[in-house]
């Protein structure tokens, strides 16, 4: 049976009992904006993104003690150490199907024969981090014990053994994921497995694992360290752009110590080394975890070389902590961009299409100002050119180019007026509402707090301050003509992104569509909304 069959089919007879209600509930949430982030667990882990192995992928339920023990020392010798991978995690199949007498989990002692204990030893003998798995339902993936009532007595026996990252999973969770059911949600056992790590003292890195059935972006911050986006990933370029979809939009509810994961890395596994690069680098630009699933002890140069990019993993793990947005995303080429600590930004060019293309964007439309030129490194061949304003680049099919860009200025404008030139008047939320669903309009310019924009890094615009923060917003995620043009809370999707045009444009990322003030109107209280662009004077702004 292929590797990730085997998790896929051992779920699917229960999943498909709840993916239909779970459905059902995900979306009128994501639509309606979900709450903004709680404050990330104060454990005073994954301050930048965790980098590692889980043997998942590629060796399914094979794992043993000789495994885990030769991956690590094949990370310690490769480069991988090196360049940052700490922890070497263990996934299901690792424990008997039985706990002792005393309700004690077992490992099983004929693929770990020195213990979970013995391995963790070897491992940090060697400077590393042992990770395990465990799920928060009655039983895992492959049908052994799970922790759903025993959370104290098994994170008691991770920290006695030495263990220093748990990955949750969320299987066999039937009867107990509804609270309409009478169970505890997601979040509640989460939670309380949350409470018991910390009880042991000891530091252990929590990785939440629910594949975003139960939009853990909304509530994972508080408790754990990072969070499942997406179903489980293959080694194929369809599974990871659709893990990639399922991420990108969710850059606001990440930051130091909490982080969402579009699931483990299938570099090595069997994509091409165009897809294997187009990967590795989408998910340092969404500043993912970085987990290989590959064979690392048998891996070849090609697939270390990707692995251990300083360039991109500098990305990946830059202290800033931002999740890179889309600036652009139209008939299958992708722009993102990620502000960086030291003032850069990188930018990722990524075709999704199988034919070469030709992606461009601006300094302007990444929030780069204030230069003469730019300098541009390419983070896979450390080439460095300079450009005035446009970074363009070929890109072969299902490949990526990276860019690091340095010079002038970036992050968001300064808060101001957005003026629609046209009709000499300002972006207005009538009457000063902070009512979700408000179509903007134009009136005479005030300075008001209901006429101040800014344009944050993030290519939100968002007006009023504070918990009042409100974003402009693409109504009901349209993408037609006459899309109206509202306020909503702010929750970083793609509906909620602007792209600032060199031409006074203002145009939705997701839609492609410019805002405009309908029917080249000039009067007081004339509505805004989406328009395909045209150049006309309704479809130009400035923003001071």
């Amino acid at each position: 049976m292929n590797r990730n069959n085997l998790r896929t089919s051992l779920r699917r007879g229960w999943r498909a009992t709840v993916a239909v209600a779970v459905s059902l509930v995900a979306a009128p949430l994501l639509a309606l904006g979900a709450a903004q982030p709680a404050h990330a667990l104060n454990n005073s882990l994954a301050l930048t993104p965790q980098m590692g192995f889980n043997d998942w992928n590629a060796y399914g339920c094979n794992v043993s003690e000789s495994l885990i023990k030769s991956t690590a020392l094949a990370m310690h010798n490769d480069g991988m150490q090196a360049a940052g991978y700490q922890y070497v995690n263990i996934d299901d199949c690792w424990l008997t199907h039985n706990r002792d007498a005393s309700g004690h989990l077992v490992p099983d002692p004929a693929k770990f024969p020195d213990g979970i204990s013995g391995t963790a030893a070897y491992v940090h003998s060697l400077g590393l981090k042992l990770g395990i798995y465990e799920d928060a339902g009655t039983m895992t993936c492959a049908g052994f014990p799970g922790s759903l009532g025993h959370e104290q007595t098994d994170a008691n026996s991770f920290a006695s053994w030495g263990v220093d990252y748990l990955k949750y999973d969320n299987c066999y969770s039937d009867g107990v994921n509804q609270t309409s059911n009478g169970g505890p949600s997601a979040q509640s056992r989460y939670t309380t497995m949350r409470d018991a790590l910390a009880a042991t003292g000891r530091p252990i890195l929590f990785s939440l694992c629910d594949w975003g059935f139960q939009n853990p972006w909304s509530w994972g911050a508080g408790v754990g360290n990072s969070w499942r986006t997406t179903g489980d990933i293959n080694a194929s370029f369809g599974s990871m752009l659709s893990n990639f979809h399922g991420n990108v939009g969710l850059a606001s509810y990440a930051g130091p110590g909490a982080w969402n994961d579009p699931d483990m890395l299938e570099v090595g596994n069997g994509m091409s080394a165009t897809e294997d690069r187009s990967e590795f680098s989408l998910w340092s630009e969404m500043a993912a975890p970085l987990i290989s699933g590959t064979n690392i002890a048998n891996a070849n140069s090609t697939t270390l070389g990707i692995l251990t990019n300083s360039r991109v993993i500098a990305v990946d793990q830059d202290s800033l902590g931002k999740q890179g947005t889309e600036v652009s995303s139209s008939g299958g080429l992708d722009v993102l961009a990620k502000p960086l600590a030291n003032g850069d930004v990188s930018v990722a060019l990524f075709n999704e299409n199988s034919g070469t293309a030709t992606i461009s964007t601006s300094a302007a439309a990444i929030g780069k100002s204030g230069a003469s030129s730019y300098t541009l490194t390419d983070l896979w061949t450390g080439a460095a050119s300079t450009t005035t304003s446009t970074i363009s680049a070929s890109v072969p099919g299902h490949g990526t180019v990276m860019f690091r860009v340095a010079g002038g200025t970036s992050g968001g404008s300064s808060p101001g007026e957005v003026h629609a030139v046209g009709a000499g008047k300002c972006l207005d939320v009538p009457g000063s509402s902070t009512t979700g669903g408000t179509q903007l309009d134009i009136n005479p310019c005030s300075g008001a707090a209901n006429q101040v924009f800014t344009h944050t890094g993030a290519n939100q615009l968002t007006v009023y301050t504070g918990s009042g923060q409100m974003c402009l917003d693409a109504n009901d995620k349209g993408t037609a003509n006459g899309t109206k043009a509202i306020i909503w809370s702010c929750n970083g999707q793609t509906n909620q992104q602007w792209t600032l045009n060199s031409n006074g444009t203002i145009t939705g990322v997701q839609s492609g569509l410019c805002l405009d003030v309908t029917g080249a109107a000039t009067a007081d209280g004339t509505p805004v909304q989406l328009w395909t662009c045209n150049g006309q004077a309704n479809q130009q702004w400035t923003i001071s």
